[in-house]
């Protein structure tokens, strides 16, 4: 009988390791089933958020191409507005007839030295132009010119892309000169350069202080449809 339970002794240990694996199996079966819904899960999230990344990326490349395109009329905006009068007396861009009238100087000499500086500026030799007509407010602080040479070293320095710089100049032009026929005008360029600098809130102010303290001018209709396009 000892010999027989020596020899059975290792089939009921490979029977009892047999039946241990054999009810382990279900339970290792459920595992990977969980396993597997755990990654098909983890795929579809994945999928989803690569997709919504995907949607992110195409709405803020319209919103760039949007304002770039805003940017772009804002610029065209500029240029008229800061466009120099023509030899015949009429004046461009909003600021009417009243801005041309207010060019003018008694001196020759005086209105020679603007008309010089302001020659450069519709050369497009905006640094020279910028220089030229600083010296001319050194000489003629108290010119009937000063504002308008004032608006158009800030229009100068925006043709420029210096854009911090064009402010400064305009705001203290505009501060100093808020009736002036160019104040106005020299808003929009403010409110051009704060776009261009992505200060789209104060380009807003500017622009709204524009449609309040300029009712009934064209800077006025301007200013509208920026705002429009800033919303």
């Amino acid at each position: 009988m000892r010999v027989v339970a020596v020899f059975l002794r290792p089939v009921i240990s490979c029977l009892l390791v047999a039946g241990a694996l054999v009810a382990s199996q279900p339970a290792n079966a459920f595992a990977d089933d969980d396993a597997r819904k755990a990654i098909l899960e983890l795929r579809q999230q994945i999928k989803a958020m690569t997709e919504a990344n995907q949607r992110a990326r195409m709405q803020l490349s319209d919103q760039i191409e949007a304002l770039e395109h805003e940017v772009t009329r804002l610029r065209g905006d500029m240029e008229q507005v800061g466009r120099p009068q023509g030899g015949s007396g009429a004046a461009s861009g909003s600021s009417g007839a009243a801005a041309a009238a207010s060019e003018q100087a008694e001196d020759p000499r005086e209105q020679s030295a603007y008309d010089g500086s302001l020659e450069l500026f519709r050369k497009g030799q905006y640094k020279e132009a910028s220089e030229s007509l600083a010296a001319f407010l050194t000489l003629y602080p108290d010119s009937a010119l000063a504002p308008a040479a004032q608006f158009y070293v800030g229009s100068s320095r925006y043709a420029q892309k210096d854009f911090k710089g064009a402010i400064t100049q305009l705001q203290a032009m505009v501060q100093k000169y808020p009736t002036h026929p160019r104040s106005a005008d020299a808003l929009l360029v403010i409110a051009g350069s704060q776009i261009e600098l992505n200060n789209r809130p104060g380009a807003k102010t500017t622009l709204q202080r524009i449609v309040k303290d300029y009712k009934g001018t064209p800077a006025a209709d301007t200013a509208t449809k920026r705002l429009q396009l800033l919303q």
